[in-house]
């Protein structure tokens, strides 16, 4: 079986021999994978009108638990935009009906968002879609073999997710370095 990757290192292999292309065979593919994933992911949330930008707020607010609901600072670490974004995505959510603020108890100057049912609704259907269109992106694997998979990309993850802040163009330090 050869795929686009395979003829895109031979290629290369045969115009740059000087260089070792290795990397190409896995992180190509991956680049590849996270193209057809991501149009998966915006056909599943175009499916329930919904912007990936709002999956991403409504999914943080349904995966706190009942009552689905987040001050804006949580929502700004787990979705990873500026205050001034959240706050126009949290008007734009609010004004749709798919959020509703609240006065925080805890802090009298402060709000909680919390997601309504019609919220709750839309991204708990767009998310049992996108659950869907995903596994069939992964259906030639086994059951072992995307255990084995996530293992693998975990391995390779972490180092990016726990390193500390560094410049976007540089991969992270190894650990003892």
């Amino acid at each position: 079986m050869e795929d686009e990757v395979d003829r895109l290192v031979a290629s290369w292999q045969t115009e740059r021999p000087d260089l070792d292309v290795e990397p190409l065979q896995v992180l190509s593919r991956v680049s590849r994978l996270a193209r057809h994933l991501d149009r998966a992911r915006r056909s599943a949330f175009a499916a329930h009108d919904l912007e990936s930008w709002e999956f991403d707020v409504l999914t943080a607010l349904r995966r706190a638990g009942e009552p689905y609901q987040l001050n804006p600072g949580q929502l700004l670490r787990a979705t990873l935009v500026t205050s001034g974004t959240m706050t126009n995505r949290i008007d734009r959510l609010e004004a749709a009906g798919l959020v509703k603020r609240h006065p925080d108890p805890q802090d009298k100057r402060g709000v909680q968002v919390r997601l309504t049912e019609a919220g709750k609704s839309r991204v708990d259907a767009a998310f049992a879609d996108l659950i869907d269109r995903e596994r069939l992106l992964l259906g030639g694997l086994s059951g072992a073999d995307r255990r084995h998979l996530a293992n693998l990309l975990r391995t390779l993850l972490v180092p990016f997710d726990t390193a500390a802040p560094r410049h976007p163009d540089r991969p992270p330090r190894p650990r003892g370095s």
